[in-house]
Order: C-alpha cells, then sequence, then structure tokens
C-alpha cells in the first residue's frame, strides 16, 4: 500500500503542533502538571480515554523530551511521568488554550452549548 509521505515542516506553530498535536496531549500534560503522574490515574482524569491512546501519546511526548518516564522497581511496576523543563513551558501555552477555548465556547453557544468540558482539568 502507498503511504503519501509529507514533509517535515520545522517553523514554529508547526513544532508546536507536533508537540501538542493528538487527541490528549495538553490533556495530558496538564494532568502532570497537577501532579497527576500515573496513567492509570490520567485515564480517570481524561473521560472518554483509553490507556493505549494515552500511553502512545505518552511515548511521543517522552521521544520529543517534553515528559519523562520514571519506573519504580516494585511489584507490581509502577510508573509515573513527569514534564522535563520543556514540558514546563508549556503550561502557559495549555492554560492559554484553556482559556481561548473556554472563552469561544461561551461567546458561540451562549450558554445553550453540550460540550463536555469535563475532558480536561482547568489549568490554574
Amino acid at each position: 500500500m502507498y503511504v503519501k509521505k509529507l514533509p517535515e515542516l520545522d517553523y514554529g506553530v508547526s513544532v508546536t503542533m507536533k508537540a501538542l498535536g493528538g487527541k490528549w496531549k495538553p490533556c495530558l500534560l496538564d494532568c502532570i502538571h497537577l501532579g497527576i503522574r500515573r496513567p492509570s490515574e490520567m485515564k480517570r482524569n481524561i473521560p472518554g480515554s483509553t490507556l493505549r491512546v494515552l500511553g502512545q501519546q505518552l511515548k511521543e511526548l517522552e521521544e520529543l523530551n517534553i515528559v519523562y518516564k520514571k519506573i519504580y522497581p516494585e511489584v507490581p511496576l509502577r510508573v509515573e511521568y513527569y514534564l522535563t523543563e520543556w514540558g514546563t513551558c508549556l503550561i502557559p501555552v495549555i492554560a492559554l488554550m484553556n482559556k481561548w477555548g473556554n472563552d469561544y465556547s461561551e461567546h458561540h453557544c451562549l450558554g445553550d452549548c453540550q460540550t463536555d468540558t469535563t475532558a480536561c482539568l482547568k489549568v490554574s
């Protein structure tokens, strides 16, 4: 099967979208920032997510050096994720995205919106 390859773009917005693009990446970073570090806890705090997809996106964030994984040699195995310096730099971006989304939703839905706003935790 032929797969069309698109060129890698390396300008600011493209790089940012590579880091944050993905259904749950901003929510995952928000969780980690708020101290929710284990994948099972993240799943409980992100309604509609699955451990498989969260795991894939955490792996992508780890490959981009935005989060790092700490594995504890216990039985059962315990894995926790932490923000790197680059991950911490994204928190204000996520806060602005959250504010923009809330403002947009309020303005365009006029209070009659049927959207689920619990999918991401509120960034302080």
